[in-house]
């Protein structure tokens, strides 16, 4: 039986902290000792010329914001009441009529089963989908709780669910992204290994991150059929549900009827602006446990932010979508073509939509992580190496699928995000990291 490294990384740094603690009289948790600052995070410290790192939008309709912060601005003079109110403390999971607002959006565009005029105080109000995402796994998974995700995966998920102690079981992936025969095939070793069955599985259906992959509506069926089987929540996060510019698959929430096994998780940094917000469609009980940690982690999300993306929201996100998508995918088609024109011997991804492109190199022993820091930077370029996109302690299947091993990253992949740079800045610095990575692999 395949036995978990948890413990051992425990007593691993355990003597960092008695040490911290003789130097200067307190200690850290445990944690703190073996999870480092997201790289996403870190990488925003560098200005560079050319910038394929974190998903930072690049197309903003800051025209439409300024509008509706302008006529806000005339509301709130003729109004003091209701300015008093926007700049005041709201309700835990959000203003109920941006609820409506936002419920009747993923009715009518989505497809989502909520009844947006009875059922839209389903929808919980997060500061960021990142919020809902840390509260989901803080109020359903325990130390040793068996968590299955695709590999590679969010790096933003991973590191909180390695933090609060899950065991991470990745699964492999192909250019249509998670594969189900694959996941049955981990719950199955997660009873035999574990001795039950996994919490949850998480999936980015729509344009993954990192890799770019969009589940097909058969795969979709085939988790959300896995799940009902053996009674797995399974989490899907719609970062990029809305910046599609190949085709719209309907999300797999529109397949759970009764609200009981899909937690769905939408974001307006992509669709919107980053004003943190986020926006979920979750089981009532799964809801109420996970509002009940968010009034603990900061109370409420600002009243004033909600009202500015009420507005967006009922009156501007259509037009945004049509203005904005185009663009997303020129800058993808500059990106696409550069790689294939000046890369050497790799593969890639083929995005639908979103905001990246998973490149790997044939190489096995090149090192991403090496390159940028020696070469990459120093010429102006960032891109984010692959192996955060790993657990740091995890899971996954031997090669045969029948027993488990210690799971291992794989340091000859990058993320190359085309959301922020412009078309013209994304061909030239692909063609400069290519160049790089030519010369460094040829």
């Amino acid at each position: 039986m395949y036995r978990s490294v948890h413990a051992s990384i425990a007593r691993i740094r355990s003597s960092e902290r008695a040490r911290m603690a003789n130097n200067h009289g307190y200690s850290f948790a445990t944690w703190t000792s073996f999870i480092e600052e997201s790289q996403i995070r870190s990488l925003l410290k560098y200005k560079v010329k050319y910038y394929f790192a974190g998903g930072k939008p690049g197309i903003i309709p800051t025209d439409i914001f300024a509008d509706i912060m302008s006529d806000l601005s005339n509301r709130y003079k003729a109004d003091p009441k209701l300015a008093l109110d926007d700049l005041n403390y709201g309700p835990t999971g959000g203003e109920s009529w941006f609820q409506k607002t936002l419920a009747k959006r993923l009715y009518d565009v989505r497809k989502i089963p909520i009844d947006y005029e009875e059922q839209w105080d389903r929808v919980a109000i997060t500061n960021g989908s990142q919020q809902a995402l840390y509260a989901l796994l803080d109020t359903l998974i325990d130390p040793g709780d068996v968590i299955i995700t695709p590999s590679p995966a969010y790096l933003g998920f991973l590191a909180p669910a390695v933090k609060l102690g899950a065991r991470v079981l990745v699964v492999p992936t192909d250019t249509e992204g998670i594969i189900p025969e694959m996941v049955e095939r981990a719950v199955h070793l997660s009873k035999i290994n574990f001795g039950k069955v996994p919490d949850l599985l998480y999936v980015v259906a729509d344009s993954d991150n990192p890799k770019g992959t969009t589940l097909s509506m058969k795969r979709r069926k085939a988790l959300f059929d896995i799940c009902e089987t053996h009674n797995i929540l399974l989490l899907e996060d719609a970062a990029y549900a809305e910046i599609q510019f190949k085709n719209n698959i309907k999300a797999i929430k529109t397949l759970d009827k009764e609200n009981l096994r899909v937690a769905y998780l939408g974001t307006s940094s992509k669709e919107a602006a980053v004003l943190r917000v986020g926006y979920s469609v979750l089981p009532d009980l799964v809801k109420e446990e996970v509002l009940k940690d968010k009034g603990y982690l900061d109370l409420c999300t600002a009243t004033f932010v909600q009202r500015i993306l009420d507005e967006y929201y009922n009156k501007y996100i259509d037009e945004a979508m049509r203005r904005g998508i185009p663009l997303y995918k020129e800058r993808y088609e500059a990106m696409a073509k550069a790689i294939d024109e000046f890369f050497p011997a790799g593969t890639r991804t083929d995005p639908t939509g979103g905001f990246f492109i998973w490149w790997q190199s044939e190489n096995p022993d090149f090192n991403s992580s090496k390159f940028m820091e020696k070469i990459a930077m120093p010429n102006d370029i960032l891109y984010v190496p692959g192996t955060p996109f790993y657990p740091l302690v995890g899971h996954q299947m031997t090669e045969d699928g029948n027993e488990l091993e210690p799971s291992v990253p794989e340091p000859n992949a990058m993320r190359l995000g085309y959301c922020y740079a412009t078309p013209n800045i994304i061909s030239e610095g692909i063609e400069r990291l290519g160049k790089l990575l030519s010369k460094e692999l040829e």
